[in-house]
């Protein structure tokens, strides 16, 4: 099963929501470096109990608990690199399990089998000072590669059907991330951009000039935004649309933005917080895969499995 066969028989592909913070709903501390990857030594039954909520909810793709998982912020609390990369690959496992418990039960709401997506996020995912929300100073792309080099290779050689990377907060590391994936065509990927308003990345460089990057790269095969205001995203799609035949891919959060030094999410102005009149909205602009990021829940997935049943 692929991402475009999924269109093709429902119309849109359904993500799933946020992992972390559904995590904390459920009772875990994730006020930690390592963020949901923490759990991946201290509860892995609770991530793989997420991941099949969210397929019950109707989701068509899991992305697993390795979004703040890295060598370096591994290395940063005190792990070998054979634990950073037994928990690495013990995120894309949990999927795997969640997906084939979930196929055998009698829950399946579907015929089309879901798939796993590796998350990968950005360097200031490891910086753990939320950077992601920022842009970088100072770094270089060679650096960039440098970061995502080691992990992707190992993210390559798992059972993940396709790899996501999310967060991007500037063009720089798109292009990093690009030119891996040429080196590495083993899996697809796709890339998804934190914006800060409804035109800039976080960096504050333009998205239109961030999908015009990725346009050539025959690995990626999706290009969105996540953890973004919802308020942004219509005017976002409507940038990409013209410019790309990529599936256009959006997963904004509940509207509320991440205070970093008190770690905390805070309510934002402007947002109505009407997620499935949003995603209508969404779907209208051109967007064909489309999921919730920090604080959406299986609440918000199981509604737009209703939607794509309309």
């Amino acid at each position: 099963m692929k991402i475009e066969q999924i269109i093709q028989e429902q119309g849109f592909v359904i993500l799933d929501g946020a992992l972390a913070t559904e995590l904390e709903v459920r009772g875990a501390d994730l006020n930690h470096a390592l963020w949901s990857a923490k759990l991946l030594k201290e509860n892995p039954a609770l991530i793989k109990e997420v991941h099949i909520d969210y397929l019950k909810s109707g989701a068509n793709i899991i992305a697993t608990a390795s979004y703040q998982a890295s060598f370096i912020g591994f290395e940063k609390q005190g792990y070998t690199k054979e634990e950073a990369i037994h928990y690495l690959q013990l995120s894309v496992d949990l999927a795997i399990q969640a997906r084939n418990e979930f196929l055998h039960s009698p829950n399946r709401n579907s015929l089309l089998s879901p798939l796993v997506a590796a998350s990968l996020g950005p360097y200031g995912a490891a910086l753990a000072d939320g950077s992601e929300y920022t842009g970088y100073q100072n770094v270089s792309i060679e650096q960039l590669m440098d970061f995502h080099k080691e992990r992707l290779a190992l993210i390559q050689q798992t059972e993940a059907d396709i790899i996501a990377f999310e967060t991007i907060p500037c063009i720089g590391e798109a292009i990093a991330i690009k030119n891996l994936l040429a080196e590495q065509p083993n899996k697809k990927a796709w890339v998804s951009f934190s914006c800060k308003d409804e035109k800039h990345l976080c960096s504050g460089e333009l998205f239109e000039d961030a999908v015009k990057v990725l346009n050539e790269s025959k690995e990626i095969i999706g290009i969105g935004v996540n953890c973004t205001p919802p308020q942004y995203i219509e005017s976002l799609i409507k940038i990409a649309q013209p410019i790309t035949d990529k599936i256009i891919m959006v997963y904004p959060n509940k509207g509320e933005t991440y205070n970093p030094v008190k770690k905390i999410w805070e309510p934002l102005n402007g947002c109505t917080n009407h997620f499935i009149t949003d995603a209508k909205l969404w779907l209208a602009a051109g967007a064909k895969a489309i999921g919730g990021c920090c604080r959406t829940g299986p609440l918000e997935i199981q509604q737009l499995g209703e939607l794509s049943t309309k």
